[in-house]
Parts: structure tokens; C-alpha cells; sequence
């Protein structure tokens, strides 16, 4: 089978599909274990806590978006460059999210 050739935006396309889809996790998890959470939707924004139901929408929004990036990305296991690209907007934003909330139990972020 021929392998593909991808364009920047592709790539482009990985990395922001691996950033929604692990900013989808926090939200998500949190969201269906009843927990409030912060979100852009917040008072200060992604500040303060929003509801447990704002979370899992927020969540469901990130997976659509990172879905359809990762589509659009046109990703396979067959191009490790697309993979280490599209891992390294995962660690980016995990590495992102563990600074940002880790005050968030005190609500002095």
C-alpha cells in the first residue's frame, strides 16, 4: 500500500487532535464522578470551579474537535512521524494541565 504524503497542516492537525483529546480526559473523568472542575466556562475563567454537567459537555466538545483534527490529520501507524507528533501534543498538554491545576483544590490558581 502507498504510503501518503502529508502537508503541514496535517501535522498541524495531529498535534491539536492529541491536545482535545487529553484535555477531554480531566473534564470528563471529573464531570461523571460528580466532581466540580475548572473550565473556560468558570467564574474566573478556567479558574474557578463549573459544574459537574459543564465538565462532561466540555468534555464531549474536546472529543468531537480532537476527533475530527485527528481525522483531518490523516494519521496512521504506518507514518511514526504523524504518531510522534500527534504524542507530543498529548504530553504538551498534560505536561500543560498538571501546572495549571494543581492549585485547583484550593481555588488559587
Amino acid at each position: 500500500m502507498k504510503q501518503m504524503k502529508m502537508k503541514c497542516y496535517h501535522y498541524i492537525a495531529a498535534f491539536f487532535a492529541g491536545g482535545f483529546l487529553t484535555n477531554a480526559v480531566p473534564h470528563f473523568v471529573n464531570g461523571i464522578s460528580g466532581n466540580a472542575f475548572p473550565t473556560p466556562f468558570a467564574t474566573p475563567h478556567g479558574v474557578g470551579l463549573s459544574s459537574p454537567l459543564t465538565n462532561v459537555l466540555w468534555a464531549l466538545f474536546n472529543l468531537l474537535v480532537g476527533y475530527l483534527l485527528f481525522r483531518a490529520s490523516k494519521t496512521t501507524s504506518k507514518n511514526w512521524l504523524s504518531l510522534l507528533i500527534f504524542f507530543l501534543g498529548i504530553a504538551f498538554i498534560s505536561i500543560y494541565l498538571s501546572i495549571i491545576f494543581v492549585n485547583k483544590a484550593t481555588n488559587t490558581i
